[in-house]
Protein backbone atom coordinates (compact mmCIF):
# COMPACT_ATOMS: atom_id res chain seq x y z
CA UNK A 1 0.00 0.00 0.00
CA UNK A 2 0.94 3.53 -0.68
CA UNK A 3 -0.09 6.02 1.97
CA UNK A 4 -0.56 9.32 -0.69
CA UNK A 5 -0.25 11.37 2.65
CA UNK A 6 3.45 10.62 3.12
CA UNK A 7 4.15 13.76 0.23
CA UNK A 8 6.56 16.26 0.07
CA UNK A 9 8.33 18.19 -2.71
CA UNK A 10 11.48 17.88 -3.66
CA UNK A 11 12.72 20.21 -6.98
CA UNK A 12 11.95 21.81 -9.73
CA UNK A 13 13.98 20.71 -12.72
CA UNK A 14 14.63 22.24 -16.63
CA UNK A 15 15.29 18.80 -17.78
CA UNK A 16 15.61 15.10 -17.27
CA UNK A 17 19.06 15.21 -16.09
CA UNK A 18 18.27 17.62 -13.16
CA UNK A 19 15.65 15.04 -11.40
CA UNK A 20 16.14 14.40 -8.17
CA UNK A 21 18.32 11.20 -7.33
CA UNK A 22 17.15 8.06 -6.20
CA UNK A 23 15.90 6.36 -9.24
CA UNK A 24 11.87 6.25 -8.28
CA UNK A 25 9.28 5.62 -10.57
CA UNK A 26 7.58 8.69 -12.07
CA UNK A 27 4.02 9.41 -12.89
CA UNK A 28 3.60 12.64 -15.03
CA UNK A 29 0.89 14.78 -14.45
CA UNK A 30 0.15 17.25 -17.64
CA UNK A 31 -2.33 18.85 -18.65
CA UNK A 32 -3.59 22.73 -19.98
CA UNK A 33 -3.07 25.55 -17.86
CA UNK A 34 -5.85 25.58 -15.23
CA UNK A 35 -7.34 22.33 -16.04
CA UNK A 36 -6.40 21.31 -12.14
CA UNK A 37 -3.15 19.61 -11.71
CA UNK A 38 -1.99 21.11 -8.81
CA UNK A 39 -5.52 20.94 -7.60
CA UNK A 40 -5.63 17.16 -7.93
CA UNK A 41 -1.99 16.45 -6.16
CA UNK A 42 -3.29 18.25 -3.48
CA UNK A 43 -6.35 16.13 -3.42
CA UNK A 44 -4.46 12.46 -4.00
CA UNK A 45 -2.32 13.49 -0.88
CA UNK A 46 -5.05 14.98 1.14
CA UNK A 47 -3.15 18.29 1.80
CA UNK A 48 -4.15 22.05 0.96
CA UNK A 49 -0.87 23.17 -0.45
CA UNK A 50 1.27 20.56 -1.47
CA UNK A 51 0.93 21.68 -4.94
CA UNK A 52 0.33 25.14 -4.92
CA UNK A 53 -2.50 26.21 -6.95
CA UNK A 54 -2.73 29.81 -8.76
CA UNK A 55 -6.09 31.35 -9.96
CA UNK A 56 -3.75 32.66 -12.78
CA UNK A 57 -2.83 30.55 -15.83
CA UNK A 58 0.77 29.36 -16.66
CA UNK A 59 2.10 29.58 -13.30
CA UNK A 60 4.00 26.27 -13.24
CA UNK A 61 6.93 26.33 -15.68
CA UNK A 62 9.32 23.65 -14.65
CA UNK A 63 8.81 20.08 -13.42
CA UNK A 64 7.89 20.07 -10.29
CA UNK A 65 9.14 16.36 -8.14
CA UNK A 66 6.99 15.17 -5.17
CA UNK A 67 8.07 12.35 -3.61
CA UNK A 68 5.07 10.09 -2.54
CA UNK A 69 5.82 7.96 0.41
CA UNK A 70 8.94 6.95 -1.07
CA UNK A 71 7.71 4.73 -3.93
CA UNK A 72 7.20 7.26 -6.95
CA UNK A 73 7.42 10.70 -7.83
CA UNK A 74 4.78 12.33 -8.75
CA UNK A 75 5.88 15.07 -11.94
CA UNK A 76 3.88 17.94 -12.76
CA UNK A 77 4.62 19.54 -15.88
CA UNK A 78 3.93 23.12 -16.95
CA UNK A 79 0.40 23.57 -18.17
CA UNK A 80 -0.19 24.18 -22.24
CA UNK A 81 -2.06 26.05 -24.13
CA UNK A 82 -1.24 29.95 -22.63
CA UNK A 83 0.88 32.54 -23.13
CA UNK A 84 1.85 34.90 -21.61
CA UNK A 85 3.52 38.49 -22.31
CA UNK A 86 4.37 37.20 -25.60
CA UNK A 87 6.31 34.73 -24.82
CA UNK A 88 5.39 31.12 -25.89
CA UNK A 89 5.30 28.87 -23.44
CA UNK A 90 3.77 25.91 -25.75
CA UNK A 91 7.18 26.13 -27.39
CA UNK A 92 9.07 26.12 -24.06
CA UNK A 93 6.83 22.80 -23.27
CA UNK A 94 7.22 21.37 -26.29
CA UNK A 95 10.82 21.24 -25.57
CA UNK A 96 10.82 20.49 -21.95
CA UNK A 97 8.56 17.75 -22.80
CA UNK A 98 10.76 16.30 -25.16
CA UNK A 99 13.94 16.23 -22.99
CA UNK A 100 11.90 14.20 -20.31
CA UNK A 101 10.43 11.40 -22.83
CA UNK A 102 13.47 11.01 -24.12
CA UNK A 103 14.71 7.41 -23.07
CA UNK A 104 13.13 8.21 -19.82
CA UNK A 105 12.92 4.47 -18.18
CA UNK A 106 12.04 5.63 -14.75
CA UNK A 107 8.33 7.22 -16.48
CA UNK A 108 6.19 4.58 -15.91
CA UNK A 109 2.71 6.44 -16.84
CA UNK A 110 1.38 9.99 -17.57
CA UNK A 111 -1.63 11.64 -16.43
CA UNK A 112 -3.50 13.48 -18.80
CA UNK A 113 -5.88 16.01 -17.38
CA UNK A 114 -8.58 17.75 -19.32
CA UNK A 115 -11.70 19.55 -17.54
CA UNK A 116 -15.02 18.34 -18.14
CA UNK A 117 -16.46 20.93 -18.92
CA UNK A 118 -13.95 22.21 -21.82
CA UNK A 119 -14.20 20.75 -25.53
CA UNK A 120 -11.02 19.43 -26.62
CA UNK A 121 -9.21 21.73 -28.73
CA UNK A 122 -5.70 21.33 -31.20
CA UNK A 123 -3.34 21.75 -28.41
CA UNK A 124 -5.12 18.91 -26.38
CA UNK A 125 -4.53 16.63 -29.42
CA UNK A 126 -0.93 17.31 -30.23
CA UNK A 127 -0.03 16.34 -26.27
CA UNK A 128 -2.11 13.16 -26.79
CA UNK A 129 -1.06 12.50 -30.08
CA UNK A 130 2.41 12.70 -28.78
CA UNK A 131 1.76 10.76 -25.75
CA UNK A 132 0.12 7.59 -27.36
CA UNK A 133 3.48 8.02 -29.88
CA UNK A 134 5.63 7.38 -27.24
CA UNK A 135 4.44 4.07 -26.13
CA UNK A 136 3.74 4.78 -22.13
CA UNK A 137 0.58 3.85 -20.12
CA UNK A 138 -1.61 6.99 -19.98
CA UNK A 139 -4.88 7.57 -18.45
CA UNK A 140 -7.82 10.54 -19.05
CA UNK A 141 -7.78 11.84 -15.80
CA UNK A 142 -11.18 14.10 -16.09
CA UNK A 143 -10.95 16.87 -13.54
CA UNK A 144 -13.81 18.74 -12.03
CA UNK A 145 -16.32 16.10 -12.50
CA UNK A 146 -18.41 16.96 -9.84
CA UNK A 147 -19.51 20.41 -12.29
CA UNK A 148 -20.87 17.91 -14.94
CA UNK A 149 -24.08 16.20 -14.66
CA UNK A 150 -24.28 12.61 -16.85
CA UNK A 151 -25.03 13.83 -19.93
CA UNK A 152 -22.21 16.30 -19.60
CA UNK A 153 -20.19 13.11 -19.16
CA UNK A 154 -21.34 11.35 -21.71
CA UNK A 155 -20.68 14.38 -24.40
CA UNK A 156 -17.16 14.56 -22.75
CA UNK A 157 -16.61 10.85 -23.71
CA UNK A 158 -18.39 11.02 -27.31
CA UNK A 159 -15.52 13.89 -27.70
CA UNK A 160 -12.98 12.34 -27.00
CA UNK A 161 -14.26 9.02 -29.44
CA UNK A 162 -14.71 11.80 -32.08
CA UNK A 163 -11.01 12.57 -31.36
CA UNK A 164 -10.23 8.92 -31.91
CA UNK A 165 -8.72 8.43 -28.42
CA UNK A 166 -9.49 5.49 -26.88
CA UNK A 167 -12.08 5.69 -23.90
CA UNK A 168 -11.39 2.27 -21.75
CA UNK A 169 -8.73 4.57 -19.44
CA UNK A 170 -11.08 7.12 -18.58
CA UNK A 171 -11.20 8.08 -14.85
CA UNK A 172 -13.46 10.92 -13.38
CA UNK A 173 -12.49 12.84 -10.53
CA UNK A 174 -13.34 15.50 -8.23
CA UNK A 175 -11.49 17.07 -4.92
CA UNK A 176 -15.28 16.83 -3.67
CA UNK A 177 -15.72 12.77 -4.58
CA UNK A 178 -13.32 10.99 -2.32
CA UNK A 179 -14.02 8.07 -3.94
CA UNK A 180 -13.08 8.97 -7.22
CA UNK A 181 -9.95 10.04 -5.40
CA UNK A 182 -9.49 6.28 -4.49
CA UNK A 183 -10.15 4.62 -7.90
CA UNK A 184 -6.91 6.58 -9.14
CA UNK A 185 -4.74 6.26 -6.03
CA UNK A 186 -5.61 2.36 -7.30
CA UNK A 187 -4.71 2.71 -10.51
CA UNK A 188 -1.66 4.52 -9.50
CA UNK A 189 -0.71 1.60 -6.74
CA UNK A 190 -0.54 -1.02 -9.81
CA UNK A 191 1.34 1.27 -12.29
CA UNK A 192 3.93 1.55 -9.70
Amino acid sequence: MINFKNANFVKSASKQSERPDGGLPEILVVGKSNVGKSTLINSLSSRKSLAFTSSKPGHTKLLNYFNIDNKFYLVDAPGYGYAKGGVDLDALFGEMMEDYFTDNSLLKAVLILLDSRREIDESDKELIDFVIETDIPYYFVITKADKVNQSGKAALLKRIKQANFSTERVLYTSKLEPRSLDKLRQVIEKIV
